[in-house]
């Protein structure tokens, strides 16, 4: 059965390693008949949530007039959510953050999920992701029936481009095979 997979790619670098990972995934489960779709957050316009709750009396419409909304309405209606980031100070970076939080406005409706991870690191340690791995789970345990389905580190690669030298590239098209 086909599957709608959406990929919220926090690479600010177009084509930088977190992005390439992305394409590669992309490229695995559209082979296997699923839509696919990548939102590239750093050309989008998404301001950081003001913690107003101005969404929870207007009937989940934020204040903010900005790309959000349409991502929003795109991650509701998903099967599967890709959450990938580079590793910034043991972090996801604040591109992708504010996505997450701004998912507030109507956190309630974006529930039944499958959820995978793409982490990118100049580090060679895995366990220099365990805490933008920890970021990407609270928000799925913030998700009502969310399933993690799969982790993809990307480790020793900072300079653009580098990963394609990795078997991570291969692991990410089969992670997006098996969807």
């Amino acid at each position: 059965m086909s599957k709608k997979v959406l990929i919220l790619s926090g690479s600010p670098r177009k084509n930088g390693n977190s992005d390439l990972l992305c394409d590669e995934f992309m490229r695995g489960a559209l082979e296997s008949g699923n839509e696919v779709e990548k939102i590239r957050i750093t050309e989008k316009k998404v301001s950081p949530c003001s913690a107003c709750y101005y969404c929870r009396d207007h009937g989940g419409v934020c204040v903010h007039k900005d790309d959000m909304a349409d991502i929003l309405q795109k991650m509701v209606d998903a099967d599967v959510l890709v959450l990938a980031s580079p590793v910034y100070f043991y972090s996801v970076n604040a591109q992708l953050k504010a996505v997450i939080d701004r998912t507030v406005a109507r956190w309630l409706e974006v529930k039944n999920k499958e959820f995978y991870y793409i982490v990118t690191m100049a580090d060679e340690a895995h366990a220099s992701a365990d805490t933008t791995l920890a970021c990407f789970r609270g928000y799925a345990d913030c998700v009502d029936g969310a399933v993690e389905k799969g982790v993809l580190i990307g480790s020793g690669v900072y300079e653009p481009g580098k990963v394609k030298n990795t078997s991570a590239m291969e692991r990410a098209y089969q992670m997006g095979k098996q969807i």
